[in-house]
């Protein structure tokens, strides 16, 4: 395959490979039909235009002969072996009854975090066949970690605009070269191919190093989330389709709502996500009770609240998305069962999982959202915790009703429970009098039960006489008790 370079008309030989996890879908090659203004590759009585202010790279698969071709200021050919250009000789061509002018197709919309133009792969390059695992929106653009491959032979434009001013990624195939280390990926850049294939604000920069935590990692993209859901909405109609639920579930990384289960895992340093993913679709997804359901799951970092207060912080969790293909009512009523069987799972192998809890929330075709489940792995902590604080405020309500003398005997005179025996620390300032009445009914102020302070009987309306003593009762002592 040779390379043209306009206006230099440089050629080079490329060579090709297979392509694994994500691929990009479009292309800009020459007898791709889309990319030409009437449907059709041009035939041999066309007039080819190219734009003089595109910056176009075009991989041209055959030979081919035309009237004539207007070339822009900046692009480059690719050319296969046995690709060429021919000028039309004017014999009878029975697939170009009449020519025209065939305009090449503007490419430079086509954004890098667009879902509609990324397809998961199997390492062999093909598509991955349609099952029961999905991908929220976030994670159908490449994550930090994935491998990415543009198809051998072909040729692209991608606008890799961005919030973020790197785009992470383990390895990029290009024209069936696989770059997986960072200075693979930097003599790349530095040729003549990168600048007419990748434009935009966002660099894209390879690391060669997948994640490194058997827990997961999230995918990174969530700072262009609003990106990607723009894309997707302009792509669907700029709305997002009207759910069968009343009050449809919103997974995070995902764009619109969905009718289904949502159960968001807290775990501890022995899960492993790969090995919880195979064991729910091999034991429960494969059920045939749960044909036609889907499941997302991936680690995802929820933001903190405190008090209504978004934090900054956020934490790590897994979730785990499921929806499926029932209507009506009964949308998303399968999903909902198998939510419920992955809590009873977790109840009962969580800590041999690594879980440590589970929250569940479903919406269906017959309920709204909020329908909250959660399940603790350590039952009996919280168990104990409740037990306790049951304990304290029964006690407090007796002891509360116990000083206000509730509790008495039939006869209305000894109390249920003995007088504590008076221990006291006699003070400079304490003197031991007996207690004298309590303030008539029409005294204002209030009783602390707790405490009380008893002045003598004297008439606060006079002069306080200097040799005034103030002495104070502690209702858990009888001063009485004490003298012998």
């Amino acid at each position: 395959m040779e390379r043209l370079l306009f206006p230099l008309g440089i050629l080079q030989l490329l060579a090709a490979s297979a392509a694994v996890y994500k691929q990009w879908i479009p292309n800009t090659n020459f007898e791709t039909a889309s990319n030409w203004d009437k449907g059709r590759v041009p035939c041999a009585r066309d007039v080819v235009h190219f734009e003089k202010d595109k910056v176009v790279s075009v991989f041209v698969r055959s030979a081919h002969a035309l009237t004539d071709m207007y070339l822009p200021l900046n692009g480059e050919f690719l050319l296969a072996a046995g690709a060429a250009f021919t000028a039309f000789d004017g014999s009878w061509d029975p697939g170009c009854d009449s020519g025209g002018t065939a305009r090449f197709a503007d490419a430079e919309h086509r954004a890098w975090f667009d879902p509609t133009l990324w397809q998961d792969v199997l390492p062999s390059g093909e598509p991955r066949p349609s099952g029961p695992l999905f991908s929220v929106d976030e994670e159908r653009v490449p994550c930090r970690y994935d491998d990415v491959i543009f198809q051998p032979e072909t040729s692209f434009r991608v606008n890799t605009d961005s919030s973020q001013p790197v785009i992470h990624l383990r390895s990029i195939s290009v024209m069936g070269q696989e770059l997986n280390t960072p200075s693979s990926w930097a003599g790349y850049l530095g040729g003549p191919s990168a600048p007419l294939q990748f434009h935009g604000n966002g660099t894209l920069q390879v690391t060669g190093t997948g994640c490194p935590d058997k827990s997961g990692c999230a995918c990174g993209n969530t700072p262009d989330g609003p990106r990607i859901c723009a894309a997707l909405l302009r792509a669907s109609g700029r709305q997002c389709p009207e759910p069968a639920c009343q009050s449809p579930l919103q997974p995070l990384g995902h764009c619109c709502g969905v009718c289904g289960a949502t159960i968001n895992l807290e775990f501890t340093p022995d899960f492993d996500l790969q090995k919880y993913q195979d064991r729910l679709v091999q034991e429960l997804l494969s059920q045939p009770k749960y044909a036609g359901v889907q499941m997302a799951i991936s680690k995802v970092h929820k933001a903190q609240t405190l008090l209504g207060i978004v934090s900054r912080s956020a934490a790590p969790l897994i979730q785990i998305v499921l929806i499926d293909d029932r209507a009506g009512a009964q949308a998303g009523t399968a999903a909902e069962q198998l939510a419920a069987d992955i809590m009873q799972s977790i109840a009962q192998h969580g800590e041999a999982l690594g879980i440590s809890s589970g929250k569940m929330e479903v919406a269906t075709g017959s309920t709204a959202s909020g329908q909250v489940g959660s399940h603790p792995v350590s039952r009996i902590t919280a168990g104990t915790v409740m037990g306790l604080l049951f304990s304290l405020l029964f006690l407090g309500g007796i002891f509360f009703l116990y000083r206000k003398g509730k509790l008495r005997d039939v006869d209305g005179d000894a109390q249920l429970f003995p007088r504590i025996p008076a221990l006291r620390r006699h003070q400079p300032w304490q003197r031991m009098e007996d207690p004298v009445s309590p303030a008539p009914a029409s005294d204002k102020g209030f009783d602390n039960p707790m405490f009380s302070v008893e002045p003598p009987d004297a008439d606060l309306g006079e002069e306080t006489p200097k040799d005034l003593q103030v002495f104070y009762l502690n209702p858990l002592y009888d001063a009485s008790e004490t003298e012998t």
